[in-house]
């Protein structure tokens, strides 16, 4: 159980030839039960992030980097937030290996949540489980 847990959105993109993975956070006052989903928090960070993608846009196409999966939620304690995250997002800028970036991930994280729009459906997020 985390006693101090952080919600983080990722977005995992490229951008001409250059990978990038802006992210946003907010700290949590209790843990979202796995079998829940991230609820008004998640959609207050992913709608941040998305709009800081975005404007982005400006500068040069943008593609995703990890499909579908290109856009996520994870929940850790807040203690990664200095050590953990840093050094696989730089692993990640230099590799670009989504499965060993979702590995490590998966091996902090209470949950994963990747978000897809759909229409008629509007933003969903949906559990992603370790292969």
């Amino acid at each position: 159980m985390i006693e101090h847990p952080y919600l983080i959105a990722f977005a995992l993109i490229e951008q001409k030839t250059t990978r990038a993975m802006p992210l946003g956070g907010k700290s949590l006052k209790h843990v979202i039960p796995s079998e829940f989903q991230p609820g008004q928090a998640g959609e207050g960070l992913a709608m941040e992030l998305l709009m800081r993608v975005f404007q982005r846009s400006e500068d040069a196409p943008l593609r995703r980097a990890a499909g579908e999966n290109s856009l996520f939620l994870v929940l850790i304690p807040m203690e990664y937030l200095q050590d953990k995250i840093p050094l696989i997002k730089s692993e990640w800028l230099k590799s670009g290996d989504n499965k060993k970036f979702f590995s490590q991930l998966y091996d902090l994280c209470e949950g994963v949540w990747a978000l897809n729009f759909s229409k008629g459906h509007g933003i969903q997020f949906s559990r992603l489980d370790k292969d």
